[in-house]
């Protein structure tokens, strides 16, 4: 799901690419951005606050549930290099 839907710009490990940023980085660990933040993102879309990649337009068709799929997934690669 997260190669489908997030890869394209945020990197096939979550490293990012020069369309988008790294989800494996410490601004995103749990404590500053929760897994709800992720489901509104998808949803809504969100305006460039810590990057300079523009800002993120919605993701159509992916479901709040698909979202927490990816963000396990997310926190799963996070946790793999010490963050959350």
């Amino acid at each position: 799901m997260f190669a489908q839907n997030c890869s394209v710009c945020h990197g096939p490990a979550g490293d990012g690419t020069t369309q988008g940023p790294p989800l494996v980085d410490i601004i995103y660990e749990p404590n500053h951005h929760a897994d709800a933040a992720f489901i509104l993102a998808a949803r809504n879309g969100v305006r460039a606050h810590h990057w300079r990649f523009g800002d993120m337009p919605p993701v159509p068709g992916v479901t709040d549930e698909i979202v927490l799929e990816i963000v396990g997934y997310i926190r799963w690669l996070q946790r793999q290099v010490g963050i959350g």
